[in-house]
């Protein structure tokens, strides 16, 4: 597919807005991107230009990002990219870039987050521990485990 796939890092510029449709959970915010430069005359950085992109989100992202997200919020956003135009009569045509979100998350190198993990109703089914390469995350509890399968620890590699 010929998809322009982005990733855009800035603030949450407007409270997120949640929707039940009838194709399933929407949620829609606007993000503020600014590019940053070295000003070399002031010896400091500057704000550059800033850039609106709409985002949004479907399904379980939508209702994780309505949840989760608050204006003024440092997040970082990938999605693939829509420059949509709307031709309105007696006006000028206006242009928006919309980012279709597939990931939205805060951005770490400017904060702290606290991740909670939300039920999935699809997978209320417990897991097929019969399938190739079923193992224990760290962190589950030990009865989860099939009483057959052996639990192989995992490893850390330290570089040097």
């Amino acid at each position: 597919m010929n998809e322009t796939m982005v990733c855009a890092v800035g603030n949450v510029a407007t409270q997120p807005v949640y929707r039940e449709t009838a194709s399933g959970p929407s949620a829609r915010f606007r993000l503020a991107v600014t590019s940053r430069y070295w000003d070399r005359e002031k010896s400091t950085w500057t704000d550059g230009h800033t850039n609106f992109f709409t985002v949004w989100a479907n399904r379980q992202l939508a209702a994780n990002a309505a949840a989760s997200l608050s204006v003024g919020e440092p997040v970082v956003v990938q999605g693939r990219l829509k420059v949509r135009t709307e031709l309105r009569e007696g006006q000028q045509g206006r242009v928006s870039a919309d980012i279709d979100a597939v990931a939205i998350g805060h951005d770490l190198a400017r904060g702290t987050s606290a991740f909670k993990r939300t039920g999935r109703p699809e997978q209320a089914a417990a897991p097929n521990r019969s399938e190739p390469g079923w193992r224990i995350r760290p962190g589950e509890a030990p009865e989860d485990a099939g009483a057959d399968e052996p639990q192989q620890p995992f490893e850390t590699a330290m570089v040097t």
